[in-house]
């Protein structure tokens, strides 16, 4: 399944929303469906991922590389089972007034039928529910409160 582009302009700079997206390792912190994610190693702007995903009581483990652009855009690939082909970038470009419009592309093909089906279904939305998650973690993060 091939996603061209899902976008919201979030009220924080590329720079903050890259180094949320880079900091792989914290996801499991506020993305629901991450149950680990873990940097095996690092080369120049290079990161070497293993990740655990999970709904329910199914799990999915896989290798990704992710090439680090600072701050324009980060891209993701795997081709380790359960993908045929997985790639993810994520584009933070410059908006007004310190604003930042971050961008989701997606293109995933499972070596299942019956999973692939599945991320059909429920991507466009699982996207839409990652850029909300970045949201709310960028808030907690960057918006000072008073107190």
């Amino acid at each position: 399944m091939k996603i061209d582009r899902i976008s919201r302009l979030l009220p924080f700079s590329s720079e903050q929303v890259f180094d949320l997206a880079a900091d792989i390792e914290r996801y499991p912190e506020f993305l629901p469906t991450w149950i680990s994610a873990r940097i095996l190693k690092r080369e120049a702007n290079t990161l070497y991922v293993e990740q655990v995903l999970g709904v329910g009581p199914m799990r999915v483990q896989f290798g990704s590389t992710a090439v680090l652009r600072r701050p324009e855009r980060i891209d993701i690939t795997s081709s380790e089972p359960p993908f045929r082909r997985y790639s993810l970038t994520w584009l933070f470009e410059p908006g007004p007034l310190q604003s930042c419009r971050l961008g989701v592309m997606a293109d995933l093909e499972l070596e299942s039928g019956f999973l692939q089906l599945v991320v059909n279904r429920v991507l466009p939305a699982s996207i839409e529910d990652v850029i909300a998650a970045f949201e709310a973690r960028a808030r907690s993060l960057y918006v000072h409160r008073d107190g």
